[in-house]
């Protein structure tokens, strides 16, 4: 059985973590690691529905953990807070 890893960003104080919950999560930073972007375009790199996308970009703007730049359509990016992942060296 392989087990998921999650972004650590990913956990969110404020609500229930479930594992598609998670996962979406987990799918919508490793995107915005890359570049940031508007929702539209999350959610078509992450695979996943629009407003899927902009239900989790709330969740972690709540947390802040991402924040939505002014203009239209809001461009979405990190701000930095939250745990950073741990690279293995080796």
């Amino acid at each position: 059985m392989v087990r998921e890893t999650w972004h650590p960003n990913a956990y969110l104080s404020e609500i229930n973590n479930i594992k598609l919950g998670l996962r979406a999560r987990t799918r919508i930073l490793n995107v915005l690691e890359e570049h940031s972007l508007n929702a539209g375009t999350i959610a078509s790199r992450a695979g996943m529905h629009y407003g899927n996308v902009l239900h989790h970009l709330k969740l972690l703007e709540a947390e802040g953990i991402v924040e939505k730049k002014d203009g239209r359509p809001h461009t979405w990016i990190l701000t930095g807070v939250g745990q950073k992942r741990l690279l293995n060296t080796r």
